[in-house]
C-alpha cells in the first residue's frame, strides 16, 4: 500500500512541526526533523502499511527529535554555545545538571523503545492503551517497562 505523500503533508506537517519543537524545543531543528519524518515516509513509502498515519507520525517525529538530542549530547557542534544556551534557560543550573544527569543514568539501562513510552505516557498523557498499540505490546507489557523502568528510578534514588 503506498503513502499519498503530499495529503499526509499538508494534513499531518503541523502536529508533527508541532511535536519536534515540543521536544527539540527550537523552531529551525524543529522544521529540519519535521523534514526528516517526511524524508522517511517518502523512502520507505511503498514498503509502509500504515493503520493509523496521525500516530505513525507522532511516533516518528519523537524517535527522529530523540535521535536528534542524543547526536547533540554526543556531538554538540559548538559546545561552548550550547553550554551557555542551556545555563541561560536554566531556572538553577544545578538543579538542571542533575536531572539531566539522573536522567542519562535511568534511561542508560533502558531500551530506547522504554523512553519514548515514558514520555508518551508519563508527559503526553497518552493512556497505557494507545502506548501499548503504537508498540504492538498489551497493556501489561508496557505496565511493566513502566514498572521497570520506576523501580530503576527508586534504587538509584535508594544509592
Amino acid at each position: 500500500m503506498g503513502v499519498d505523500i503530499e495529503a499526509w503533508y499538508a494534513r499531518y506537517s503541523p502536529m508533527v512541526h508541532r511535536r519536534c519543537r515540543a521536544l527539540l524545543r527550537d523552531d529551525e531543528e524543529a522544521a529540519e526533523a519535521m523534514q526528516d519524518v517526511f524524508v522517511e515516509v517518502v523512502r520507505r513509502g511503498d514498503t509502509l502499511d500504515v493503520q493509523a498515519a496521525s500516530s505513525f507520525l507522532y511516533r516518528a517525529a519523537t524517535n527522529v527529535c530523540l535521535n536528534r538530542i542524543r547526536t547533540r549530547k554526543r556531538k554538540p557542534s559548538e559546545p561552548a554555545l550550547e553550554i551557555i544556551e542551556r545555563i541561560a534557560v536554566a531556572p538553577d543550573t544545578e538543579d538542571r545538571t542533575l536531572a539531566a544527569a539522573l536522567l542519562d543514568r535511568i534511561f542508560s539501562r533502558e531500551q530506547p523503545s522504554t523512553r519514548v513510552m515514558a514520555t508518551l505516557h508519563l508527559i503526553d498523557g497518552w493512556t497505557l492503551e494507545e502506548v501499548a498499540e503504537e508498540f504492538d505490546l498489551s497493556v501489561s507489557g508496557v505496565r511493566k517497562r513502566l514498572r521497570t523502568l520506576k523501580a530503576h528510578v527508586a534504587e538509584l534514588e535508594a544509592s
